[in-house]
């Protein structure tokens, strides 16, 4: 089945054909290049007028439907950029090929890698609001924002001037039936160590063998943080940590890929005398098993693989390897604090996100979030103290703030309203542990009134990343609603 045969008779017919257009064009974060220039045409096709500033952030502006012309602006935003994650194994360059959409009953995936319903749903709603004939509004400010995923970028970037709007729709939210009205403010934490190697052993009695964490399911390092889900470079370091007694040499420390994404893979190449391979091999056996039955209702599916390969020229020193060790065993990860304010709602977080090295420089990176600013600061001070201890140099990005839930808001009144009348029940309303660009907005623009909302996404962030189709109509049903009442 093709990508379009995918969305064949889905409905509404113009958001599923805009999303099938934005999932043909190559759209990594930072590099929108060619997604943008694709909206630009689209604008111009359309008669629309639109800007754009120096990063790349699209405004375009959609005439009220007659009548409505003296409504306030409404901002509808989305962004731009998606998650690159691909299963091991699957054939595909994320720079140059197209996403394959895949139909399994009420959900559209894709094959094999991320489907990038976060956020091109969202944006294609947008975009099909402003061509649908059926639907009334007052004027509409659309902005696509850049590099939402790996920094936040567009949003930081923006200027002030560059928006109108009284209101702002962010359309980024994967919950169907809710109202997102607060996030978490984030940053990151980085550790980094110049390597120091030695000549690995002689292949005369000793062998290099790949051990490898897998089949995890990874996820959001914000939504899911708290559903109890595996990080691939902790149970690696702990595999490592039960090798001990066995003094094992290691090189070439990988796991992870994104700030964002709890890691699904991590790997390394370890070397051991030829006398003790059987007892390694019993060890991480049992490993195995016991990250199955630790993790076998929220992430049964992992796999501990000790592969042999080819003897590496050089293994990292005694001493770097025990220090590198000690931080990812002794580095914090997953939920620090709930919040007592609002119910299930985690508080401060922090993500073991990333470990990467070369011949000269090893890095550990690591993501905080917090609803509560000075939490956030602390729980990174925490992590850049035992980087420290370790021996590494740390460094911090300057971060970005969270949103204040305001449950006052005439938006939100609004929009509970329009989604009661819709769905025969009020919806839920409630913040979330991720990093919205609303904060940041808000911040560029005080006064706007904001809210979030979505169809049901699951497993963003990860090769599993689906879209529930029912809820995508009911999604932008609901977008129609809460636009008309807004224009009256």
């Amino acid at each position: 089945m093709s990508s379009r045969q995918a969305i064949q008779g889905l409905a509404p017919e113009l958001l599923w054909q805009r999303f099938y257009e934005i999932a043909q064009i190559p759209r990594p974060s930072k590099k929108e290049e060619r997604i943008t220039a694709h909206f630009e045409a689209l604008f111009q096709s359309m008669g629309l007028k639109y800007s754009k500033d120096k990063v790349g952030n699209l405004v375009a502006r959609v005439p009220a439907t007659r009548g409505r012309g003296k409504a306030p602006i409404v901002v509808l935003q989305g962004h731009s950029d998606m998650v690159c994650e691909k299963n091991r194994g699957t054939e595909h360059d994320f720079d140059r090929d197209p996403i394959r959409l895949v139909r399994h009953g009420e959900w559209i995936g894709a094959d094999g890698t991320t489907l990038g319903a976060d956020n091109g749903i969202g944006v294609a709603a947008a975009l099909a609001i402003a061509a649908d004939p059926t639907a009334v509004h007052g004027p509409l400010e659309i902005l696509i924002t850049v590099d939402e995923e790996t920094g936040l970028t567009g949003a930081n970037q923006i200027s002030g001037k560059m928006l109108k709007g009284k209101y702002l729709l962010n359309l980024d939210t994967e919950e169907d039936g809710v109202f997102c009205i607060g996030c978490a403010g984030g940053m990151d934490t980085a550790g980094v160590f110049s390597v120091k190697n030695t000549a690995a052993p002689s292949s005369d009695d000793h062998a290099a063998f790949a051990l490898r964490i897998s089949g995890l399911k990874g996820g959001h390092s914000g939504t899911d943080i708290h559903v109890g889900r595996a990080n691939a470079i902790k149970l690696l370091a702990r595999t490592l940590h039960a090798l001990q007694a066995l003094s094992p040499s290691i090189t070439h420390l990988q796991g992870g890929s994104k700030r964002n994404a709890i890691p699904r893979e991590a790997e390394t190449t370890v070397v051991f005398p030829t006398a003790v391979i059987e007892k390694a091999k019993a060890i991480v056996a049992r490993c195995e098993q016991d990250f199955q039955n630790e993790f076998r209702t929220a992430d049964g599916g992992v796999r501990v693989s000790l592969e042999p390969v080819a003897m590496p020229a050089s293994v990292f020193a005694k001493q770097f390897a025990k220090k590198v060790l000690g931080a990812l065993l002794a580095l914090p990860h997953g939920v620090v604090r709930m919040s007592t304010d609002i119910e299930d709602l985690v508080e401060t977080s922090t993500n073991l996100a990333t470990v990467v090295s070369d011949e000269k420089i090893l890095t550990i990176g690591t993501n905080q979030r917090s609803s509560v600013e000075s939490a956030k600061r602390y729980i990174a001070a925490s992590v850049a103290a035992g980087l420290k201890l370790a021996g590494a140099r740390v460094t911090h990005t300057d971060g970005y703030p969270g949103w204040q839930p305001n449950m006052q808001s005439p938006l939100l009144e609004i929009c509970r309203s329009a989604a009661t009348q819709l769905y025969g029940s009020a919806p839920e309303i409630k913040a979330i542990h991720a990093g919205l660009e609303c904060g940041i907005l808000g911040g560029k623009y005080p006064g706007m009134d904001m809210i979030s909302f979505g169809p049901t996404i699951t497993g963003a962030h990860s090769p599993d990343e689906r879209v529930h189709i029912p809820a995508v109509e009911k999604f932008y049903e609901l977008l129609k609603r809460v636009l008309d009442a807004l224009s009256r």
